[in-house]
């Protein structure tokens, strides 16, 4: 078939690395792709926010499956536009996009459902926000509502670093109307664990754990990121956690927005805190989480492709088939400045020593200048790694980092230490 895979980041060339391997994949598109995708497939300058020019590409070169990998086209109805033009497109429908469109809306249909989760408030002024910030005591975490592309949660340790964040999203508008609301929950302490269910026909599928690592410093230190690393899947998650993690989050959710009359297709991901009162849901995201889904797909064994499409045509299968006794990490290489200010253009030398039958890069800021790689983004691309044991497939990760050179390049060299 032909397929149609939507972005730009690391996530879309693990996602395109993935579906490449697939005997069912005849042409592949990605768009608009990066330098890595262009190995794997036909880039296509295409604006993904643009959804008559995607629709328009689909019809016209007789795409069978497109496979949505940021969130901004799914929460701006993408899926809804591909179904009634009678196209098949993996992901949930605009109204269920909801859940990670707006933490609002997804707090209050967690508490409408019994989804476990924080306790919160929700503030459309921010003088009501500032009175009350202090209610929930400190730590206090600040979200905006809207889309922020993973950096519109703080951290606030104080009363004026609260102000001063609620200054930011509100008053400056450093995420525009996405911070015209915000929530100030209160701040859970555990483990924070990621779990991506493929959702379709009523049914979900979970795959197995990973951990995230937002902090753009180590030790969990400085302002959040879109992800500067992850591992799959988390040793100290016990069977008997992923049973509650279904009964309590996924299956609720299914069955809640089944209730509210918008079925869930597509990636459910949870962002979990395990807490001594068991796993809280952090925040919703509707699509594969990046970089997690670089850590995730080397361990698969069934084809992603076929279950992608199965989930879009009635539901997945019951089972997926992974390594068993295989564990990868991902280790994300950075610019100077992320998630602030950085330099492009920056001359990239050593990718072709990293690679190896387990071990490869996917690129994300990354384009082909000549016959030279240079820099385009903040994250510039990630190195994963896979072994037997947690420790070889992180041990080998860094080996390939290492090997890595542009002016610059920063990454944390901490990730997945927590879990050895």
């Amino acid at each position: 078939m032909n397929v149609l895979v939507l972005g730009s980041g690391g996530r879309e060339h693990a996602l395109a690395w993935a579906i490449s391997r697939s005997p069912d994949v005849k042409r592949l598109y990605v768009a608009p792709g990066n330098g890595g995708t262009a190995a794997v497939a036909k880039n296509v300058a295409l604006d993904t926010e643009d959804l008559d020019a995607v629709l328009e590409f689909a019809l016209d070169n007789a795409v069978e499956l497109t496979i949505v990998g940021p969130e901004a086209p799914l929460v701006a109805g993408i899926v809804d536009r591909f179904r009634d033009a009678g196209q098949r497109c993996f992901g949930p429908s605009q109204a269920a996009a909801r859940l990670e469109g707006s933490k609002v809306f997804a707090k209050e249909f967690m508490k409408r459902h019994g989804v476990p989760s924080a306790e919160f408030a929700v503030f459309d002024e921010p003088q009501a926000a500032k009175a009350r910030v202090s209610d929930l005591g400190f730590p206090v975490v600040i979200k905006a509502d809207g889309l922020a592309q993973g950096k519109g949660v703080v951290v606030a340790e104080s009363s004026e670093q609260a102000i001063s964040a609620l200054d930011e999203i509100m008053v400056r508008k450093k995420f525009g109307d996405s911070g015209s609301r915000v929530i100030v929950e209160e701040f859970l302490r555990g483990e924070e664990v990621s779990i991506h269910s493929i959702c379709g026909g009523g049914r979900a599928v979970m795959l197995p754990t990973s951990q995230d690592h937002k902090r753009i410093f180590d030790r969990d230190r400085g302002p959040n990121t879109g992800g500067m690393g992850a591992y799959a899947p988390v040793p100290f998650v016990t069977a008997k956690q992923r049973d509650a993690i279904y009964e309590t989050v996924v299956k609720r959710t299914l069955t809640g927005m089944e209730k509210e009359g918008n079925p869930f297709t597509g990636v459910l991901y949870a962002g979990l805190m395990m807490t001594d009162a068991g796993p809280k849901v952090l925040e919703f995201n509707v699509r594969f989480g990046d970089p997690e889904t670089q850590a995730l797909l080397p361990l698969m064994k069934s084809d992603l492709l076929r279950l992608l499409f199965e989930s879009t045509n009635s539901a997945p299968p019951e089972t997926v088939d992974f390594h068993g006794d295989r564990f990868a990490a991902t280790v994300v290489v950075a610019s100077q400045g992320y998630p602030g200010a950085y330099k492009k253009g920056e001359t990239i030398e050593g990718l072709s020593d990293i690679e190896t039958p387990q071990r490869v890069v996917f690129h994300a800021g990354t384009k082909r200048d000549g016959q030279r790689w240079v820099t385009t983004g903040g994250r510039v691309l990630a190195v994963t790694a896979w072994e037997p044991g947690l420790a070889a497939a992180i041990k080998s990760t860094y080996e390939g980092v290492k090997r890595v050179k542009f002016s610059g390049a920063y990454w944390r060299t901490d990730i997945g230490k927590k879990a050895l």
